[in-house]
């Protein structure tokens, strides 16, 4: 049996890639660490084009109603050009949380973004003043909410946020829409790991050091490949985790869990051996790699973090031995 992405998606992934090709990501990143959003809006403009914002929207809204795989291929993409603002939160959960709510719509239609904090898992909202709508979902409930403390993240363009609720509070897929989270933020981990590994083997084609293009070294070459396994490893993970849960499977958590871990681990091999391959100019706020190397230190931690999608995994494993 070949598992394979149908045209359709393949063209899809082909034109979110086109569409942010020419938008210049990274200036809006850059803006964004200074605290002007108003490229990274622009961005997320883009994408509401395309559909992305309405992937996971019910037709009766005007979404797509998409496929988890669908999900997996636009975050992938997403994070293999490292777009700002709460990607997972607003594509991926927000649609599950608000599911019959009428503001749904606007959210298919990118006029309001979305940012959501689900705890203990995820006890805080990232980019809540960036957001039209700030959500807190917990004990299989949702509601508004307003940003409270702000906080400091590894990545600045990810500030996080303390939530007060609002109410009212209405019932809501909660565990569901945890799931989708750590879903999409596993596919944007493998997207900006396959983006570090491209950008690596491009400037070991062209440095020089000892008189040798540093990629004929055998360290080099075995460096990348190491990456390149651990992502060809991680991606079906992550794609047999969006078929769990289209299919509901009772391993879901399972599943996905073990494809967050596998991502992230992926992701910090590729943040690791890029910043090696690069030198010290690659952590420069000047160098577009220093935007993956801060956004795979934000994300791992993001939705869980591996020790905990581990002993999820673990356990699963347990209750079926």
């Amino acid at each position: 049996m070949r598992f394979a992405l149908d045209s359709q998606q393949r063209d899809f992934a082909a034109s979110i890639d086109a569409s942010l090709g020419v938008a210049d990501v990274p200036g809006a990143l850059r803006a964004w660490a200074e605290g002007d959003t108003g490229p990274g809006r622009a961005v997320w403009k883009r994408l509401s084009e395309l559909g992305v914002s309405a992937l996971l929207v019910p037709e009766k809204f005007d979404g797509l109603a998409a496929h988890p795989v669908d999900l997996v291929v636009a975050c992938e993409t997403l994070g293999r050009w490292c777009v700002p603002g709460p990607v997972t939160e607003s594509v991926a959960v927000a649609p599950v949380l608000l599911a019959d709510d009428e503001r749904a719509a606007a959210l298919a239609g990118g006029q309001l973004i979305a940012s959501v904090a689900i705890p203990p898992g995820v006890p805080r909202a990232v980019n809540a003043d960036f957001a039209g709508l700030v959500l807190l979902a917990r004990d299989g409930k949702v509601g508004p909410a307003s940003p409270a403390a702000r906080h400091d993240s590894v990545d600045p363009t990810r500030s996080l946020f303390d939530l007060t609720g609002t109410g009212p509070w209405r019932p809501a897929e909660v565990a569901l829409a945890y799931e989708f989270g750590a879903l999409a933020t596993a596919a944007q981990l493998v997207g900006a790991g396959q983006a570090m590994l491209d950008r690596s083997v491009d400037y070991a084609k062209q440095r020089s050091q000892f008189g040798r293009i540093i990629g004929s070294y055998q360290a080099i070459k075995h460096k990348l490949a190491d990456v390149h396994i651990a992502l060809e490893l991680a991606r079906p993970l992550v794609y047999g985790a969006a078929l769990a849960l289209a299919a509901r499977s009772p391993d879901t958590a399972r599943d996905v869990s073990a494809a967050k871990a596998a991502a992230s681990d992926a992701a910090l091999l590729a943040a690791r051996a890029a910043l090696q391959v690069h030198g010290a100019i690659g952590y420069t706020a000047e160098h577009d790699l220093s935007h993956w190397l801060l956004r795979v230190q934000a994300l791992q931690s993001a939705w869980g973090d591996p020790v905990s999608h581990r002993r999820r995994v673990l356990e699963a494993l347990g209750a079926t031995l």
